[in-house]
């Protein structure tokens, strides 16, 4: 293209020699740029009209425009493409991919929401959402001022589980701001009224005890709090995946030791300088907590009351259908049970005490503490003897060796055992009771359960062998005697008796 001066040249030369070609080598041009030159300066300086190309895509604009319309902008050239060629294109890919990105960008212009940045004001907002990574949900929030950062873990994103999060925000803030901005999530939302939300009245019960204002979001526009959902990516990536890697798999994290690696990751990146507002928000949360309303002096119920329940004679108690134990001296008293998330509490209806704390186990199970009952089961159950009759309380009167020689003779089957219990104390008279009690210790060793074994022992007297177990082994140095060798034992052969 030619400037100013050079078109001047041109045409002053053209004037001088006449002619195109004479022009074309004074100036150092091509006699067609010379012809043009002076066609456009006759004709007025202004440059000739451009004559549109057709384009191979024409006959298939309307049908793209109608399509990306129809999927909301969503819809690829590739998937496109198909439904063109049997409208008659028959262009080329790279081509049809600029007429979809043309015919895209064209559809986000018209629909536009104009946004300008937020301005936040110190304890004014604290802007909440979920997220959820390979089923362990995260609750997160922000206070938009101070950039302060709160997550936390929970295995469900019911009502109850969401408030009781927020609860636990409020105290690690130390107070309260004055709106709480959340999503249209159903937990909180009771309905949608002309695009007006009417939260949940536990929601209202709530924010009412806190002293905070709800507001939501617009429906399906993330970037109105775009401030949270870049928290939600950041725990994700930074937090969740770490965490899942080390434990091996996401199954083998509990919501307990997520919640632990959570605490540790607020302090980390809250005592760091912040990007966007070149501090640190613990230092600014410093600040921001003057402004905030305080934390209300009682707390609030969340979720379903707790029910009572009455200790039964085993140190249990039942809920869903399980049995859970509880200290021996509860035993017959009333207590209430608190079921939150995978944990049950046990609590003293007048103090508020702990007394037991079990995981949730399924219907038809037992969790039992091996402290509440004094330490752990024995390996077999007792079946402690107790005497009945008056014969049964006189042998029993011996002392243990006659409850051992009661219980193996009931283990051995010897069904009379019960009238030879009258002969055996008969035995003390005639005997001796220390002659007696010896019997039966022989016999309780030896297995002897009749009464006349016991009888037998008796009249063989003190004389019965009294066998021990083995003990060491008997070192005993022997006497030295002479010795000779093997050789001294050789046969000989004499010269006589060869002879002979």
């Amino acid at each position: 293209m030619k400037s100013a001066r050079e078109r001047m040249d041109i045409i002053s030369a053209y004037r001088e020699v006449g002619s195109y070609r004479g022009a074309a080598a004074i100036c150092g041009t091509t006699p067609k740029t010379v012809k043009r030159v002076i066609a456009r300066h006759e004709g007025g300086g202004a440059r000739p009209a451009r004559r549109e190309r057709a384009r191979n895509y024409e006959a298939v604009t309307e049908l793209v425009e109608a399509r990306v319309a129809r999927s909301g902008g969503r819809i690829s050239a590739k998937r496109l493409l198909p439904a063109a060629r049997t409208a008659g294109y028959v262009g080329s890919d790279r081509n049809f991919r600029r007429l979809v990105a043309d015919a895209k960008s064209a559809w986000r212009r018209e629909r536009h929401r104009p946004r300008r940045p937020a301005v936040w004001s110190p304890g004014e907002y604290l802007v909440i959402d979920w997220g959820v990574e390979a089923g362990l949900h995260v609750f997160c929030a922000v206070l938009a001022w101070s950039r302060w950062r709160f997550v936390a873990f929970a295995a469900d994103e019911k009502q109850a589980t969401t408030l009781g999060m927020l609860a636990e925000c409020f105290a690690a803030l130390g107070g309260v701001p004055k709106v709480v901005l959340a999503d249209r999530m159903g937990c909180l939302k009771g309905g949608v009224v002309a695009n007006k939300v009417v939260p949940t009245s536990e929601y209202v019960r709530f924010a009412a005890h806190y002293g905070f204002r709800p507001d939501w979001c617009e429906a399906a526009d993330p970037q109105s709090k775009g401030i949270v959902e870049n928290l939600v990516g950041y725990a994700k990536s930074d937090l969740m995946v770490p965490l899942f890697t080390d434990a091996g798999a996401a199954e083998h994290v509990s919501v307990t030791a997520a919640n632990e690696a959570a605490r540790a990751w607020c302090v980390e990146v809250n005592a760091a300088v912040h990007s966007e507002t070149c501090a640190v928000p613990t230092e600014r949360l410093v600040h921001e907590q003057t402004l905030l309303a305080p934390l209300p002096s009682m707390g609030l119920r969340i979720g379903p009351a707790a029910v009572l329940r009455k200790v039964d004679r085993l140190s249990c108690v039942r809920f869903g259908s399980a049995r859970y134990s509880v200290p021996m001296r509860l035993v017959g008293t009333s207590v209430q049970v608190v079921a939150d998330d995978d944990r049950l509490r046990v609590i003293d209806p007048g103090t508020g005490q702990l007394h037991a704390d079990h995981p949730l186990v399924a219907p038809g199970q037992a969790s039992v503490l091996d402290e509440h009952y004094g330490g752990p089961r024995p390996t077999t159950p007792p079946r402690a003897v107790r005497p009945r009759t008056v014969a049964e309380k006189r042998f029993c009167a011996l002392g243990p060796v006659a409850e051992a020689f009661i219980t193996g003779a009931a283990a051995a089957g010897n069904t009379r055992l019960g009238p030879e219990l009258v002969e055996l104390s008969a035995l003390e008279a005639a005997h001796g009771r220390q002659a007696l009690l010896a019997a039966l210790e022989r016999a309780v060793a030896f297995k002897r359960w009749r009464a006349e074994d016991v009888g037998s022992i008796l009249t063989a007297g003190a004389g019965l062998p009294q066998p021990r177990l083995a003990g060491s082994r008997l070192q005993v140095d022997l006497p030295v005697v002479p010795v000779r060798a093997l050789s001294a034992y050789a046969l000989t052969t004499t010269r006589a008796a060869v002879a002979s």
